[in-house]
């Protein structure tokens, strides 16, 4: 059995967004932002054309690891709740999932709706919304 897997980054988040703590905890409230993919990945992001839903798949890099319980929304007022029924950043794999239209394009960049994500980001994966 595999022990160890290896993400590598097909892009990376260009955003208003600078600082960590700025960044909402959903798509509401997110700035539009761009999607920067690297050239060796040009040919897979080929078809993404404006208007089309996607679910953007992140690396939230900045966040912590060793976190597995949390107050939903950091509301101290809400019990501790295990990470895997919350949408915390904070988790031992700290994945984001987005989901977000495509509004604009411009060679390898695409431009998203929203996105709570913020600027360096590194873009694991990008599929289509289903649903």
């Amino acid at each position: 059995m595999q022990m160890n897997y290896g993400l590598v980054p097909i892009g990376w988040v260009q955003s208003a967004l600078t600082v960590l703590d700025d960044s909402p905890n959903q798509r509401e409230g997110a700035p539009r932002a761009w999607i920067r993919f690297d050239e060796q990945v040009a040919e897979g992001a080929k078809d993404l054309r404006p208007g089309d839903e996607i679910v953007v798949l992140t690396w939230l890099h900045r966040s912590r690891r060793d976190e597995l319980s949390t107050h939903p929304q950091n509301d101290m007022s809400q019990p501790l709740t295990g990470v895997f029924s919350t949408c915390s950043p904070n988790r031992p794999n700290p994945i984001g999932l987005h989901r977000a239209r495509i509004v604009a394009r411009a060679g390898l960049r695409i431009e998203v709706d929203a996105l709570e994500a913020i600027d360096g980001t590194p873009v694991v994966d990008v599929k289509p919304a289903i649903g």
